[in-house]
């Protein structure tokens, strides 16, 4: 079944949000789709639909495909070390040194085939990607992710300061035109299921100049925005120090242009955003990339998710490989309520813990809503739709379908993908 059949039908156990408050279920429904966009789901299949091509999934859940608002691409191969290590020093030792291989075009080939094979595999439809530095690398990841089927953001990275020798760009002005010959490449390219995002790694790694000729560039392209924000007590020390200027980190994007408003945007972290900060997230409309294994892995405490979704912040979520260890976005799901639980007994217990639909909606709408109507099974969706079989997760009691959704967060993997769907192309 494909976008390329005008009509077409999913049968199944039919799981997808429309508020973070509870979980739509159809069981035994029917999904009708129609040139790649959802047309509703129903307990019986209507009288319009009669005679269209309907494939049967039998007892198997049908969800919405997962986003996943922050990973890293060049880090995939490092995946799993350096976890006893907190953020600026696992930067040192692990990741920069990781990054500069791929300078070598023969490296990244080997590497991110392996990235994007087993990204096709996982639950994962949607993504927003860091590169690295280097321009015919990215290029190279986006042409498999192009291949693989997956509806990607992909940025170039960007850094003229504070990073080693053999990695930072040469300046700001090397930096912007490495970035326009890129988009260039890009543009060339004519991808239907990738697009570049524009990527300052970080305001520690970039300098004022290269911000503003990164806004040049913004508002020539249209084109979203992809970064770090308050991951860290030492980061934020750092930004403070560097940009003295600034009432707080997010306030030295904003004061680019580069942090929302009419610019998309996504920042991974906000795990120690004030309450100015907050309150510019939500006014900017900046979308918040909760990446929980990251950090707790690399120490950098919990963030506050249960405020940020009643201040009503755009809030998705993101394995952030290699500070997580995994691209599977169950998972991610699963650490996001057991942080959320270690900070109400911790820290603050006013904050309640996380449920399962607002984790569920976070990655799958609440996520997907960066890319436009994605993540759910309403009317117009894109249907991006994940086929889980659980059926070697044997147990010897009756589950609600609910309870079979929940055990898939904390223990499902690749083998439980039995179908996968991405604006009404089967990929497998």
């Amino acid at each position: 079944m494909s976008a390329k059949n005008t009509v077409f039908g999913l049968k199944g156990n039919i799981v997808y949000s429309k508020t973070p408050m509870q979980l739509e279920i159809c069981e035994n429904g029917y999904l009708v789709c129609e040139e790649g966009k959802v047309k509703g789901v129903y307990p019986a299949l209507p009288d319009t639909y009669a005679g269209i091509p309907v494939k049967d999934y039998g007892d198997r859940l049908l969800i919405p495909g997962l986003s996943d608002l922050h990973v890293h691409a060049p880090q995939y191969a490092f995946r799993g070390l350096g976890m006893d290590m907190e953020l600026l020093e696992w930067l040192e030792t692990n990741t920069f040194p990781e990054e500069a291989k791929y300078r070598d075009l023969d490296y990244a080939k080997k590497a991110y085939g392996i990235f994007a094979e087993n990204l096709r595999k996982s639950a994962t439809t949607r993504a927003c990607i860091f590169a690295t530095v280097h321009r015919e690398a990215t290029l190279y990841l986006m042409d498999q992710l192009e291949k693989a089927g997956l509806r990607t953001m992909v940025g170039k990275v960007n850094m003229d300061r504070n990073c080693p020798d053999y990695l930072s760009e040469a300046s700001a002005r090397s930096s912007a035109e490495e970035t326009k010959l890129w988009l260039e490449d890009v543009k060339s390219r004519a991808y239907h299921n990738t697009m570049p995002i524009l990527t300052p790694r970080f305001i520690p790694s970039c300098t004022d100049e290269l911000m503003k000729l990164l806004k040049e560039i913004q508002t020539e392209t249209g084109l979203p925005v992809q970064s770090h924000l308050s991951e860290n007590y030492g980061e934020i020390s750092w930004v403070q120090e560097l940009c003295p200027e600034s009432e707080f980190y997010g306030d030295a994007y904003d004061r680019f242009g580069l942090f929302g408003n009419d610019v998309k945007t996504v920042m991974a972290h906000c795990v120690h955003s004030d309450a100015r900060e907050i309150a510019r997230m939500k006014a900017n409309g900046v979308f918040v990339a909760h990446c929980p294994e990251s950090n707790m892995n690399l120490a950098s405490g919990v963030a506050p998710i249960r405020t940020y979704l009643d201040e009503g912040l755009h809030v998705g979520l993101g394995s952030d490989v290699a500070g997580g260890s995994t691209e599977n976005l169950f998972l991610a799901m699963a650490h996001a309520i057991q942080a959320s639980k270690l900070r109400w007994r911790l820290k603050d217990d006013s904050l309640k813990p996380l449920t399962l639909p607002e984790t569920f909606y976070m990655a799958t709408k609440g996520g997907g809503a960066f890319f436009g109507k994605v993540g759910s099974f309403e009317e117009g969706y894109d249907l991006d739709l994940i086929v889980l079989d659980d059926a070697r997760l044997k147990h010897p009691q009756q589950l609600s379908i609910e309870q079979r959704l929940e055990r898939m967060v904390y223990l499902a993997d690749e083998r439980e993908i039995h179908a996968k769907y991405v604006a009404g192309e089967q990929l497998f």
